[in-house]
């Protein structure tokens, strides 16, 4: 697949996690692309953040990335053409103080790559919502609740966790009205 300045999130996200993928790397798709993929654009990024699994050295990375045409440009990647910055935070990955997170096979198209599940993806929107006040994310935790199912027991034990009972029970009315 051919990279385009009119190439969608969800393209990007295959093509880089398909590159990834065939250079050895472990990669799981979070944050906002993530948030995006689930509310169904309704949210957008900029960006897309994969946490590597492992580690690997930073020139194998570059030549998995240049081979779909990014390419280093200090601590992100760049395209020609693409609209999409790629980035790799550091990891491990986790959601607020849970380190226990099992990615799942996000399907886009015929194929599939690693992300977080859309109850974490909603906990990370949660965890911005929790420990920044930052409203938007609490929309798009919502927005993500909506169209997908998410469990509801693991959200609350999280939130609970995290110190935000309120917080979720903001998320919980939210939810609720509609």
């Amino acid at each position: 697949m051919k990279l385009t300045g009119r190439s969608k999130l969800s393209e990007v996200a295959l093509c880089v996690g398909k590159a990834l993928e065939a250079a050895g790397i472990r990669a799981v798709l979070t944050g906002g692309a993530c948030a995006c993929l689930y509310s169904g654009g309704l949210y957008q990024s900029s960006d897309l953040d994969f946490i590597i699994q492992g580690s690997i050295s930073s020139e194998k990375l570059d030549s998995a990335l240049k081979e779909v045409g990014y390419h280093r440009k200090g601590h992100h990647y760049e395209h020609s053409a693409a609209p999409f910055v790629v980035e790799f935070p550091a990891g491990p990955l986790a959601i607020g103080r849970d380190f226990r997170i099992d990615p799942v096979a996000y399907r886009i198209r015929k194929a599939t790559i690693l992300a977080l599940s859309p109850t974490d993806s909603c906990r990370d929107r949660l965890a911005a919502f929790y420990h920044w006040q930052d409203r938007q994310s609490l929309r798009v935790a919502v927005q993500i609740a909506r169209r997908h199912r998410v469990n509801l027991d693991v959200l609350r034990r999280w939130s609970e966790q995290e110190g935000a009972k309120a917080g979720f029970e903001d998320f919980l009315a939210l939810r609720r009205s509609g």
